[in-house]
């Protein structure tokens, strides 16, 4: 054996802890730099994918929509959306379109309608109450059962009382539920089937120059106040196109036949909320 060789093996002997740890420490950095340089490419392929959908985002175009109201087109994303519609403002959500549909209103159209006579625009608002089945509302909600009865889809097998009503085909323009949610079935321009055999000082046929509006209720349970706010709201709605509304009850153009809206409304609660002049009030704020 050489000298050289001699060197080495008393080297390696001598230092062969040292050795070791060298390469443990070098192996280690190797494998440190592995794990650092995959997770720099998941790095990238991240902030790729990022920079990627950020520009796709932007290529997208932006969706336009219609206002309901007045045609104007605009961004989805600027719009206000009710149901399957869209407005341009909360002004314009809040009104009747020149179809006569309220916007913020739930729109579920009614068969039981038709058109008014010529000429003849609505000067008189005729408030009812109705619920179905009667008084179910104070134990549950049974509100859909009303929108059901005014577009004709009542299912006459869920209640003795549908069957009585089976064959009646009727609507009101509106409908203000327990939890004071406004549906409509007729555009304010028709005429609703809601007044029936009627007079309104001297004029018959109240269907013709009325808008009915539905109170869900009885005449043995108070209404609630969010109904008469949104009452109140309504009637400012529509007098807004309509300014010369008058206010009567249905019991008031059909006395002896109807009792509604009942004892339980209170004529001095609405006109305190909305402010409408007495004059406009023609059978007065008693209870009746």
């Amino acid at each position: 054996m050489s000298a050289v060789d001699l060197f080495w093996k008393s080297f390696f002997r001598e230092h062969d802890l040292l050795i070791k740890w060298l390469l443990l420490f070098a192996g280690a950095g190797v494998l440190y730099l592995w794990i650092k340089g995959k997770k720099q490419a998941k790095l990238n392929t991240d902030e790729a994918a990022k920079i990627k959908a950020e520009h796709s985002k932007v290529a997208e175009p932006e969706v336009i929509v219609q206002c309901q109201h007045c045609s104007v087109h605009l961004p989805k994303s600027e719009a206000i959306k009710q149901e399957d519609r869209f407005y341009c403002s909360s002004d314009h959500l809040d009104c009747l379109d020149a179809q006569g549909w309220l916007g913020s209103s739930a729109w579920r159209s009614s068969p039981n309608q038709d058109i008014r006579p010529e000429g003849i625009a609505p000067d008189l608002v005729v408030i009812h109450h109705i619920s179905l089945p009667p008084s179910v509302f104070v134990d549950r909600r049974s509100t859909q059962f009303i929108v059901d009865f005014f577009q004709n889809k009542l299912d006459s097998s869920l209640h003795p009382y549908f069957e009585e009503i089976a064959d009646q085909k009727v609507s009101s323009h509106f409908l203000i539920s327990r939890s004071g949610e406004v549906f409509q079935f007729v555009s304010t321009q028709n005429k609703a089937w809601h007044a029936g055999v009627s007079s309104f000082l001297g004029r018959e046929k109240c269907n013709d120059f009325s808008i009915g509006i539905e109170l869900e209720g009885d005449s043995d349970h108070p209404f609630e106040d969010i109904q008469y706010s949104a009452l109140a709201k309504l009637s400012s709605q529509l007098s807004a196109v309509y300014p010369n509304l008058q206010f009567a009850g249905h019991s008031d153009i059909a006395p002896g036949r109807k009792i509604d809206p009942g004892i339980q409304f209170s004529w001095q609660k609405f006109q305190a909320k909305t402010g409408i002049s007495a004059k406009k009030l023609p059978f007065g704020l008693d209870p009746r």
